[in-house]
């Protein structure tokens, strides 16, 4: 064994110093990828002991990172912890992602698909307030947003972040137009995606104090072959045709531009997908070995 990558679980610990030290020793390369930096600020509002852990780590982390050769990171910094960075873009695995059915463009109905494990820094509810201010006048074009996958119980409800999702389509009265899917995996997956005209990447990672990151949800987006809105600076994506930036704040989603920009678009799944082939993991892991 020559070489091990390690993704960081924010768990800098005796023991994983130890782990860390043996191997090199040993005269293994170790990469260890942190995908999100800075971290800290995500973890307000969770349990309390999450946030003990993440106390532990913040006491060794920089140790931990002495028995490294290089941080993986998919930000700007080139120190992190003190330890030189590798810096490349979260990969693809294009052969365990099938590309989106091409369907004819309906000006009537415009489908909004997010799919994440839902937490304060992915701002559906800038989506979903931005809906409901949509829907106070007479609508030419029927605007659906289907979330699929698992919602912390903060977004469901008022929190210190941002008003609950509940709160907002009560208040607005559009029950009918906000679709909770719940966990969806392989088949049923897929399934959202071939329905789907545009989905919603993160739209308020600036509450965790991260302007750039670059996110594998917004890679599988690109994947699938579906265009997509996102908030956050991402330089494999920004200047892409398919894309919708919308601000870095707290203002409601304007679904006027969204439907706009989406009837406005003219680009197949297959080109959208073909964009990225340089994103695969296979040339992101090149630059790593490469590199170390």
């Amino acid at each position: 064994m020559e070489l091990i990558y390690v993704r960081s679980f924010h768990n800098a610990n005796p023991f994983t110093i130890r782990l860390f030290s043996k191997l090199r020793k040993a005269g293994i390369k170790i990469a260890m990828e942190i995908p999100t930096y800075p971290y800290d600020s995500e973890y307000a509002g969770f349990p309390l002991v999450t946030r003990l852990g993440i106390q532990v780590d913040k006491v060794f982390r920089k140790t931990l990172a002495k028995h490294v050769n290089a941080i993986v990171t998919f930000s700007d910094y080139h120190c992190i912890f003190g330890q030189r960075t590798i810096q490349i873009s979260n990969g693809v695995d294009f052969d365990s992602i099938p590309l989106k059915k091409t369907v004819s463009k309906n000006t009537s109905v415009i489908h909004l698909l997010g799919v994440a494990e839902v937490h304060y820094w992915h701002g559906y509810d800038r989506l979903i307030e931005g809906l409901g201010k949509y829907y106070q006048n007479p609508a030419n074009t029927t605007v659906f947003f289907h979330i699929a996958g698992g919602i912390w119980k903060s977004e469901m409800h008022d929190s210190q972040h941002a008003p609950g999702f509940y709160e907002l389509i009560n208040k607005y009265h559009i029950e009918k137009y906000v679709i909770f899917h719940g966990q969806k995996m392989n088949e049923e997956l897929d399934e959202l995606f071939n329905e789907a005209d545009f989905a919603i990447g993160s739209l308020a990672r600036h509450r965790s104090g991260i302007d750039k990151i670059k996110t594998l949800k917004n890679r599988e987006y690109a994947a699938r072959g579906i265009p997509f809105a996102y908030s956050e600076t991402d330089g494999d994506f920004d200047k892409m045709p398919y894309i919708l930036k919308v601000p870095a704040d707290e203002s409601p989603i304007d679904i006027h531009r969204l439907i706009r920009f989406y009837m406005e678009l003219d680009l197949s799944p297959r080109k959208i997908r073909d964009s990225i082939k340089n994103l695969s993991w296979k040339e992101q892991m090149m630059k790593v070995i490469n590199n170390l």
